[in-house]
């Protein structure tokens, strides 16, 4: 063997970057033990551009959700006239908040809990900018816990060490380790541990997006870490193991934790999610001239060689004389009645005939339920209702709403609404740009109403987008407090129905007073992703939370309940296996229409409400490119796992 002067044999080429590599993997391991990475600068501008646009340009943006008005909010800054549409009365989709009454006070209402992670850059940086970091406040740490003390409660904090030390962080921390179920003697835990720890996109969704997340874990994994993070965290991306997809799951794990070095800990709202962030955005785009229209109905889309033209809107809180479809809901079953929609959105046609009701009570939302002497009673409030509708017993004030069966089909039904209340006025608008920032049903409701040349490839997209399955919230109003050891936002797993419990009498200002005044407290459970089977009207929720919650907290069974609301939709973003590939995208085939939303195929790993945020970003980041004006920088955790393939 040929040695050289030093007497040590040569190094081969393959050798050496071999051992450049290892030495570089230890290097960025020790550096991201002591020293905290920085966020990944995402598509940076490599020309200083100007800001400001010099001439009008008119944008307008369906959907005032966060994805809405994130791009609006950049676009109204830079100059653009904007003008922001909403069908709601209230703006924020589902961080949306509204006004309920308890007694004889008034308490503002939400769509569920929804904590702020340190990873949520793009979010941070409109906080920032709207300099509201005080309406925010920390919830120090969460906890797991876990039904019939199959596992020790798992506790989360602050953590700002980058993979892989977070994890061996997390393995001296917690009280389960030795149950997590891993042998790196089997090829199969291995598998899936290089899956988890090297996130790339798109190769992790090309290897991964045709299997669900409960085909994966049937053939040889790891239990306890299965049973301890995936199953908790998988449903808290508000789709069901069985119909998400392994790629989505592998992106919402390293944003959330494995390419995260922020830690897990969140802050909450002082107030409602509305006062304390909605609100604040809107005003910011109102006060650089942007148009806000709420109870914006879209009624017209006028394409013209495949590009839109103009679109037409009706405001107002009356029913929209503008026909929609709904599907058939065939887990409600009535000989004598034919239901269709879910959620809160639910529709009920007597068998035969052309006239449907709708059975969203008039009151606060809930879903009326048919009884024996066919009369509809709101199982959250008590209100009822006759057989066509009529008010028979308050709270409720206006009977419900009428329509008419205009088309229907093996699976859908069209519905007119009958006798509009008040004549509606159309307006149309034309604009320079159109960004759709609905959600999944609204923007499939939107290219539905689509005349003239309408892009059908935009089309046949939308139309493939999935939605998860529903949500609920039940959130209770107690006249005594009780013990509680763990967070004030804890994730359970276990429970058929319930996946987290708040209280927000020791997190948001408005509860907290009320309890400081009262002795009192305020719960909310939430389900994130419940099977319709199991529960296929409101009543059985409320049963189900209820025997949940005095199990969950034994202490409340001697606690008289003063008053309790439900929220129950059907319109989250589906994951399915295999939509990776058609995922709309910001950019569309239709040259003048981008599309935000957190059903956007997004470039780098995000997730909840930093996607939604940042997807508006990037649309609004695609119209300021295309006028030559400098774009917003965005941030992301690192991209990649470190153990990338």
């Amino acid at each position: 063997m040929r040695t050289d002067v030093s007497g040590l044999p040569p190094i081969s080429r393959r050798t050496a970057l071999k051992l450049l590599g290892v030495g570089a993997v230890g290097a960025g391991l020790g550096y991201s033990r002591f020293c905290k990475p920085q966020p990944t600068l995402f598509q940076p501008d490599s020309l200083d551009l100007p800001r400001r646009l010099p001439a009008a340009k008119k944008v307008v943006v369906v959907g005032a959700g966060l994805a809405g008005l994130a791009c609006a909010y950049e676009l109204s800054q830079r100059g653009f006239i904007v003008t922001l549409l909403e069908r709601s009365p209230q703006l924020g989709g589902k961080i949306a908040s509204w006004s309920i009454q308890v007694g004889e006070e008034n308490f503002m209402m939400e769509h569920g809990f929804h904590g702020f992670f340190p990873q949520y850059y793009n979010l941070k940086s409109l906080v920032e900018e709207l300099n509201i970091r005080n309406n925010f406040r920390s919830l120090d740490f969460y906890s797991v816990v876990f039904r019939d003390g199959k596992y020790q409660p798992e506790v989360f904090r602050p953590n700002h060490s980058a993979f892989p030390w977070n994890i061996v962080d997390l393995a001296v921390a917690s009280p389960n380790r030795l149950h997590w179920g891993i042998n790196l003697t089997k090829i199969a835990h291995w598998e899936v541990f290089r899956e988890i720890s090297g996130f790339q996109i798109p190769d992790s969704f090309q290897r991964l997006d045709y299997l669900s997340v409960a085909d994966w874990v049937t053939s040889d994994f790891p239990q306890g870490l299965y049973d301890l993070y995936f199953l908790p965290f998988a449903k808290s991306s508000l789709n069901a193991p069985d119909e998400l997809s392994v790629g989505e799951l592998m992106q919402f794990f390293h944003f959330y934790f494995f390419g995260n070095p922020e830690g897990l800990a969140f802050n909450g709202t002082r107030q409602d999610m509305g006062t304390s962030l909605v609100q604040p955005i809107a005003g910011a785009i109102e006060d650089q001239g942007g148009k806000i229209v709420t109870e914006a109905t879209i009624s017209r889309i006028n394409w013209q060689q495949e590009q839109i033209e103009s679109l037409s809107y009706q405001q107002g809180n009356a029913q929209s004389d503008v026909p929609f479809w709904v599907k058939r809901n065939t887990l409600m079953i009535d000989p004598q009645i034919e239901y269709y929609g879910a959620g809160d959105r639910v529709f009920a046609a007597a068998s035969g005939t052309t006239t449907a009701i709708s059975l969203t009570c008039t009151h606060q939302g809930c879903t009326v339920q048919r009884q024996a002497d066919g009369k509809y009673l709101c199982p959250c409030h008590g209100a009822v209702y006759d057989s066509q509708g009529q008010v028979l017993a308050g709270p409720a004030k206006r009977n419900l709403p009428r329509f008419q069966i205009v088309q229907h089909t093996e699976d859908e039904v069209q519905l007119l609404a009958v006798l509009p209340e008040t004549p509606k006025i159309q307006q149309t608008i034309e604009g320079d740009y159109y960004v759709f920032a609905t959600d999944v049903p609204g923007v499939q409701h939107l290219l539905r109403l689509g005349e003239g040349e309408v892009n059908q490839q935009v089309y046949n997209q939308v139309e493939k987008l999935a939605i998860a399955d529903p949500f609920a919230v039940a959130r209770f109003w107690f006249d005594q407090d009780f013990e509680w050891e763990h967070s004030n936002f804890t994730s359970l797993s276990g429970y058929q129905l319930t996946d987290s419990i708040t209280l927000y009498h020791r997190i948001q200002d408005q509860f907290i007073a009320w309890h400081q005044k009262t002795g009192g407290s305020v719960v909310e459970l939430h389900a994130y992703c419940y099977k319709e089977q199991e529960f296929p009207h409101q009543q059985a929720l409320l049963t189900a939370f209820e025997q949940e919650l005095y199990e969950i907290v034994p202490q409340l069974k001697e606690a008289n309940m003063l008053h309790r609301e439900l929220v129950n939709q059907k319109n989250f973003s589906g994951y399915p296996p295999g939509s990776y590939a058609e995922r709309p995208e910001t950019c569309t085939p239709a040259s003048n229409l981008l599309f935000a939303g957190d059903w956007v195929k997004m470039p780098f790993p995000c997730g909840l409400m930093e996607r939604a945020i940042s997807s508006g970003l990037l649309a609004a980041n695609e119209i300021l490119h295309r006028e030559g004006l400098q774009r917003r920088q965005l941030l992301s955790v690192n991209p990649e796992g470190i153990l990338r393939l």
